[in-house]
């Protein structure tokens, strides 16, 4: 995971949110907040930094499959 000097992951980065148990993309940066959204597409919500944490490999890769897995079921 990219970060700025504050420690704040960079947009485009995939974070799990542990404050809501969630995965989420970096989208951006508003005030003390990062907007996250999920990997599938959805509604995005605001994030503290402190409880961002970055995926280890296994998460991204499991996160990704379900991304994969999501965009395929919708195209039917």
């Amino acid at each position: 995971m990219t970060e700025d000097a504050d420690g704040i992951p960079s947009v485009g980065a995939t974070v799990h949110d542990t404050a809501r148990d969630r995965v989420g993309r970096v989208m951006g940066h508003i005030g003390p907040y990062v907007q996250l959204r999920p990997l599938a597409g959805g509604i995005e919500w605001d994030a503290d930094p402190n409880h961002l944490r970055p995926l280890t490999p296994a998460e991204l890769l499991s996160a990704r499959v379900a991304e994969a897995n999501a965009r395929s079921r919708q195209q039917r």
